[in-house]
């Protein structure tokens, strides 16, 4: 970790150059990857909303309205 961060800079550079991911270990074991950012774009997606999980609720439903006694579950009252 010491190495990396003083390192950071010519590890940067290495990447850009090769295009090959660095691997940085604490301890021998992997923690953090840098990678160019050409790779990271083509596995990124963009998510849109579906419209079918969108909730409708019902005319007239004002959901900030106290629920009536009828509305509680069971037993928790």
């Amino acid at each position: 970790m010491h190495e990396a961060r003083t390192r950071l800079s010519a590890l940067i550079k290495a990447v850009e150059e090769t295009g090959e991911p660095v691997i940085i270990c604490r301890a021998g074991k992997e923690v953090a990857e840098i990678r160019p950012r050409t790779t990271l774009g083509t596995t990124r997606r963009n998510l849109s909303p579906d419209p079918d999980l969108w909730v409708h609720l019902a005319p007239g439903y004002d959901p900030t309205a106290p629920a009536d006694e009828g509305e509680w579950p069971g037993e928790c009252r």
